[in-house]
């Protein structure tokens, strides 16, 4: 599969059905996956996992059986359960020499830019440093108010942070179909969608009740699918109970494509400049509004005055000092801190506020004002 051999960066979405068995984590099959994630590191490319799993560990852990939980009981499972996913994982990946990360994440980390920004930093930080950053939703403190829901779509809001490729949901199925296998012996296995339609979305059955421990079924794969898609990154649905999955996708083996609708730069950068409502603005030099122009960062040292109140993450305007703008792009410092730092140089920085998160707004950050109109 093209999408998955040339894709950057992979984020793969690990089920609780797929994960633990009767005794606990599934080691063979995780050892199988490892090793499968460990051949496309080798060829260059960065994976994260989204992984299920505390809290069906953690119940076996606490004694609490099959019956429903309460939500103390699921948070105290999952409590029990994280440090025995973490070690299935790390178990997994050490005949490989790769470390792992537990990264814990509510939606608010997913929906609030400053602490989206924060969590991206990490991510982005462990993937530098050749680390696989293992995430999971931090359901030892999270309520039924902040849940993400779902690990599909975290896994989705994971894929949009990192500006991944591709989202890899390894599934108890091999795909979308026309109408649900297990029921219908003439359901058609869809291998490619160009996007999710209507019909499409009456195709996906409910969650897979026979597996027992998970939560997701082929609606919520595709409403993951749609927030992947408008962030640029292809989604891959395929079947987690094989050897080596990635493999098998690669070599032909039946999975379900569904096409981004962008490229991740471009969704990211059309969200800067959309939809999101500036704080304030952030006057420039002739050379530093040259700069952004040319898509570099934006530096204190060419920043002449800081107008309006605005938080670390927030987005603001960027303007030349007769008032035009040329961009808007995310904040890496509050206002307070970005008045004290307007024309100091990058390494008098942490001098005057005591740490430093690099340029007050980075060209990752950055969506340059669009003046076609101007120009015909």
């Amino acid at each position: 599969m093209s999408e998955l051999a040339r894709a950057r960066r992979v984020v793969i979405k690990v089920g609780s059905a797929l994960l633990v068995g009767e005794a606990g984590a599934d080691a063979g099959w995780l050892a199988a996956l490892a090793a499968d994630v460990a051949r496309l590191r080798a060829r260059g490319q960065q994976v994260l996992i989204v992984s299920s799993g505390a809290v069906a560990l953690g119940r076996r852990r606490l004694g609490l059986g099959k019956r429903p939980l309460t939500l103390p009981e699921k948070q105290a499972s999952a409590a029990a359960g994280q440090s025995l996913l973490m070690r299935a994982w790390e178990e997994a990946f050490e005949p490989h020499g790769a470390a792992c990360a537990q990264v814990l994440m509510t939606r608010d980390d997913t929906e609030v830019r400053r602490r989206w920004l924060n969590a991206r930093a990490t991510v982005d930080t462990l993937l530098g440093l050749g680390v696989i950053p293992i995430v999971n939703e931090n359901d030892t403190v999270v309520t039924e108010e902040i849940r993400v829901g779902d690990n599909d779509r975290l896994s989705a809001r994971v894929a949009q942070m990192a500006g991944a490729d591709v989202l890899v949901l390894l599934s108890d199925i091999d795909g979308l179909y026309t109408a649900d296998p297990r029921r219908d012996p003439q359901a058609r296995h869809i291998p490619r969608l160009a996007r999710i339609t209507p019909e499409v979305e009456a195709m996906a059955g409910g969650a897979n009740a026979e597996a027992g421990v998970g939560t997701g079924g082929m609606a919520t794969k595709l409403e993951a699918a749609r927030i992947a898609a408008a962030a640029g990154c292809a989604t891959v649905i395929t079947l987690g109970h094989r050897p080596s999955p990635l493999s098998a996708v690669e070599h032909g083996e039946a999975a379900t494509v569904i096409e981004p609708a962008t490229t991740p730069a471009a969704a990211y950068k059309a969200w800067i400049a959309g939809s999101l409502a500036p704080a304030g603005a952030l006057v420039v030099d002739a050379g530093a509004a040259a700069a952004v122009a040319r898509g570099k960062s934006l530096l204190a040292a060419g920043v002449r005055r800081i107008d309006g109140q605005f938080d670390k993450g927030d987005a603001v305007l960027i303007r030349d000092e007769t008032g035009l703008e040329i961009a808007r792009g995310l904040v890496r410092y509050e206002a307070a801190d970005a008045r004290r730092i307007c024309g100091l140089k990058s390494e008098a920085i942490e001098a005057a506020l005591g740490y430093t998160s690099g340029p007050l707004v980075h060209a990752d950050d950055l969506a340059l004002a669009n003046r076609g109109a101007e120009l015909a």
